[in-house]
């Protein structure tokens, strides 16, 4: 009996449900959307904002990572849309496959920030709570490439590699090859566990579990990029791909903005985000101005003469038990 020895590839990657078509490369996109706006609501309201926050920001950071993330992908594979032959128009067609995380991170932390403006949030704490939802996002949107037959690395014979067909290969022949889009899920899926776990223990903040992700998947996304064979990015530069040096120099900054953050501003910050009267909730640092100056006043005024009145009182109640007391003592 034949033993399955590798992973197959769909035989098409766009199917009629309920006679409206579906391409399983944006269904795996709006999956991991949905999944990690879940999680990082999760995470915003444990640390002391509230529900929605996450969805409402998401609204702007998601359609700014959509448009940074095909930008990337066509300005590195610009020979895919200008070259000869090829057709401008399909640079436009988003459905079919191609988005850059660098662009993606980079425009849609832009579109939170004027979500968090707008909200009156902190950009850097809301960025460390939905840090491992992106992650997950990212392990389910990959196998989106597995639909699309992409993202596969070099020829390989192991029981999990990847069939592409004749059409999808480098050489035009069918064959098995590492299954590359598996193991950056894999490792999106390591980070994201890495990153909650290590805000549990070490209380990350201002950033800093954001930038422990960035620099956790730099790390992965350096050699599984190294491992690819389809048609990717600009040429070598010094013999490795542009994304690989991408990975490096992010990494770094990445690192870099740990340590120093964690110097300059150690701890984590408590999340003040207005409620819908505009007052501020939680445990903030809010300034007080001379009305809540006046307010304490009058509120220690109003403390002052309750205490003078329960004095008098028992005063009162004294002079009464002295006086029955001596009434007391002449009757007898």
């Amino acid at each position: 009996m034949d033993i399955l020895a590798f992973i197959p590839s769909p035989s098409k990657g766009e199917y009629d449900l309920f006679g409206v078509p579906l391409r399983g490369y944006a269904f795996c996109i709006i999956i991991g959307v949905f999944v990690g706006v879940w999680l990082g609501g999760r995470r915003w309201i444990a640390r002391g904002g509230r529900a929605g926050t996450v969805a409402d920001i998401a609204v702007w950071a998601v359609p700014f990572g959509l448009v940074g993330g095909r930008l990337y992908h066509v300005i590195t594979d610009n020979d895919l849309y200008f070259a000869e032959g090829k057709n401008w128009v399909d640079a436009f067609k988003i459905w079919e496959g191609g988005l850059g995380i660098w662009g993606a991170i980079a425009l849609g932390a832009l579109g939170a920030w004027i979500g968090c403006r707008r909200r009156g949030i902190p950009l850097p704490a809301w960025a460390d709570a939905v840090a491992p939802g992106i992650a997950v996002a990212q392990a389910l949107g990959r196998f989106g490439n597995w639909f699309n037959q992409e993202l596969y690395g070099k020829a390989t014979d192991v029981p999990w590699a990847l069939k592409i067909d004749a059409a999808h290969s480098p050489n035009g022949v069918a064959g098995t090859f590492h299954p590359t889009f598996l193991y950056e899920s894999l490792w999106c899926l390591g980070v994201a566990a890495l990153v909650i776990w290590a805000d549990r223990r070490f209380k990350l903040g201002h950033g800093r579990a954001f930038a422990l992700y960035v620099a956790a998947y730099c790390v992965g996304r350096g050699w599984i990029e190294y491992m690819r064979v389809d048609d990717v990015q600009l040429n070598d530069v010094l013999g490795l791909r542009f994304n690989v040096w991408t990975s490096i120099v992010v990494f770094l900054l990445a690192v870099v903005y740990i340590v120093v953050s964690a110097k300059v501003r150690p701890g984590r910050e408590e999340i003040v985000e207005p409620d819908p009267e505009g007052e501020p909730s939680g445990s903030g640092d809010a300034e007080s101005g001379p009305e809540s100056e006046s307010a304490e006043g009058a509120g220690a005024e109003k403390v002052d003469m309750a205490k003078a009145e329960d004095a008098e009182v028992a005063d009162g109640e004294a002079d009464d038990e002295a006086k029955d007391e001596a009434g007391s003592a002449k009757k007898a």
